[in-house]
């Protein structure tokens, strides 16, 4: 069978399979910065699409070692002065002293966020290099979440979950010590690392509730826009790209379009299956583009409310 009716028979499949699950899912998405004037505008046109869906909340990543910054925090500014949407600040620790990030996180406070993605980073040499903190920085997550509750307790802080375990970690039991702690700081919602086997996010909370974490493990959804470029980001990562994926985007390098139309199946597919057996949260990485993440929340039953029509 052809890739493309593969993908939307088993969508379909998914649709239809079983008795509906009657509770509609809380979404929440993920932005970045833009760079151009162009790129801001198209973030714009996204945003505008897809808050009509009321989304949980919507987080704008932090560049590595904060190159992005200044973008980030413009970027939030403006959603809380121009949207209802509630948006979550990604922060990490890498290449900052402890007083700048605390500024940071104080000027953020000031602007009205009150719920930040609390996130390590990557080493500054890029993945696959050590990571070697600032020597009057934050070590790590678990320091940096216990900070922000130092000077904020009321700002709730995420942070990141890694169902084929986090790249560096010796095993899974030093992994899910690192998200207890993390917890144990002050951390009440983890995302996960992008994944493409729902066994794999089924077997992680089953360990992590094991370990007593009892926060949501929210899934993180990437929806593959782009297949090669996707792929060669997720797999530096730690994310396991499995081969029937690979399969169906074969062929398709020089047609966007299909490529469209399979991430867009592929994705519903995945989400609508894990909503079947009783996940309820998904934090999408929209990678700033509105039109396949719209079409998989249609799916799930997300519709804009009354009186409100998607742009």
């Amino acid at each position: 069978m052809e890739p493309l009716k593969t993908a939307m028979s088993e969508t379909l499949a998914a649709a239809h399979d079983g008795p509906a699950t009657p509770k509609l899912p809380r979404i929440s998405f993920e932005f970045f910065p833009p760079k151009t004037a162009e790129m801001e505008a198209s973030l714009w046109e996204t945003i505008k699409r897809l808050a009509p869906l009321h989304p949980t909340f919507v987080s704008v990543t932090y560049g590595a070692g904060g190159s992005t910054r200044e973008r980030t925090h413009a970027t939030i500014a403006r959603i809380l002065k121009e949207t209802d949407l509630l948006p979550a600040a990604h922060l990490t620790c890498v290449g900052a002293a402890r007083g700048e990030i605390d500024e940071i996180v104080e000027r953020y406070y000031e602007t009205g966020v009150r719920h930040i993605v609390a996130l390590r980073g990557d080493p500054a040499g890029g993945l696959g290099t050590p990571y070697e903190p600032h020597p009057d920085g934050y070590r790590g997550a678990i320091e940096l979440v216990a900070g922000i509750k130092r000077l904020h307790a009321d700002i709730e802080v995420s942070v990141s979950a890694y169902p084929e375990k986090h790249p560096e970690a010796r095993d899974f039991a030093v992994d899910l010590d690192v998200l207890k702690a993390k917890v144990d700081a002050g951390a009440s919602r983890a995302i996960t690392q992008c994944f493409f086997d729902n066994d794999l996010y089924h077997r992680y909370v089953d360990q992590v509730r094991a370990r007593g974490i009892e926060i949501p493990i929210v899934p993180g959804i990437m929806p593959m826009h782009n297949f090669k470029q996707a792929r060669n980001f997720v797999t530096r990562a730690g994310t396991t790209v499995p081969d029937w994926l690979a399969e169906k985007f074969e062929g398709l390098d020089d047609d966007p379009e299909t490529r469209k139309l399979v991430a867009a199946a592929v994705a519903a597919g995945q989400v609508q299956k894990l909503h079947k057996h009783g996940v309820d949260n998904f934090h999408f990485y929209t990678m700033n583009r509105a039109d396949l993440v719209f079409a998989i929340s249609h799916l799930l039953g997300l519709r804009p409310a009354a009186g409100q029509k998607a742009a």
